[in-house]
């Protein structure tokens, strides 16, 4: 048995997001449930397909990162993308494949994940652009922004940002970057952390936009962070501007 470990992009647009749905007659597709289908069609039976983390529904991944076992021995690892590929939608895409270590699990063996988040500022987005970004139709001040997310760092409390019904037993995540750029006509929220709590990027993405707009400071976003009040976030961006960028397996585990 080899141990594979896949590099994954997909359009989340339609989606019911990552996860498998464990009940057979459920209508809505999902990534996991996609790539188990090819991945049955390959080996003639189910297998199981273990992913680094979960996107929502409509949210997207360039650098999704997935593990299974198999037990084909006559593929070479480098053939499986292919394999895969010509079973699977052309709204799922298996970009690498290598082989892991037999105890390397994509969620348990992760150190850190980043999320990207494309705000568009212009009056509007190419036709092809509008399914991938936040359409602001204005261009935030991105010195507040940074000024915003530099609360951020570090080991943080991120209760404020956390949807309702979260089922996390800590609320506390080390995150290791935070920062708006621009690019082109757009600006761009990257976020590195070991972990994030359920819709947290959508809701710090919102957020933002909301209290620049709303003129406030970096002492008030640290103030309502500090608050751990739930509604005292701003609005939940929209799911189409998020992507999973990458996932690291090379850095330090922080269990907060």
């Amino acid at each position: 048995m080899r141990n594979i470990l896949l590099k994954i992009s997909y359009d989340g647009t339609d989606f019911c997001g990552w996860q498998r749905q464990d009940n057979s007659g459920n209508p809505f597709r999902t990534v996991q449930g996609e790539i188990e289908k090819a991945l049955e069609r390959l080996h003639k039976k189910h297998v199981d397909l273990f992913g680094s983390g979960r996107t929502d529904s409509g949210v997207h991944a360039v650098g999704q990162a997935a593990n299974f076992h198999t037990d084909i021995d006559s593929m070479p690892v480098e053939k499986f993308p292919v394999a895969l590929n010509s079973f699977l939608p052309p709204d799922v895409r298996i970009q690498e494949a290598k082989v892991v270590p037999d105890d390397f699990h994509s969620r348990f063996s992760a150190t850190s994940r980043t999320y990207r988040y494309f705000l568009h500022c212009g009056l509007s987005p190419f036709a092809h652009q509008t399914r991938f970004v936040w359409s602001l139709r204005r261009r935030p001040d991105i010195t507040v922004l940074n000024e915003m997310a530099s609360c951020l760092q570090g080991e943080t409390d991120c209760a404020t940002f956390a949807a309702s019904g979260d089922m996390s037993l800590s609320t506390k995540r080390y995150i290791e970057k935070a920062v708006f750029y621009p690019e082109g006509d757009m600006i761009v929220f990257e976020i590195t952390a070991n972990a994030f709590l359920w819709k947290m990027v959508r809701s710090l993405t919102g957020s933002f936009v909301f209290y620049e707009k709303a003129g406030m400071t970096a002492d008030d976003f640290k103030r309502i962070l500090e608050s751990r009040d739930r509604k005292l976030a701003g609005p939940t961006a929209p799911a189409q501007g998020l992507f999973l960028w990458s996932i690291d397996f090379n850095g330090v585990r922080r269990h907060v």
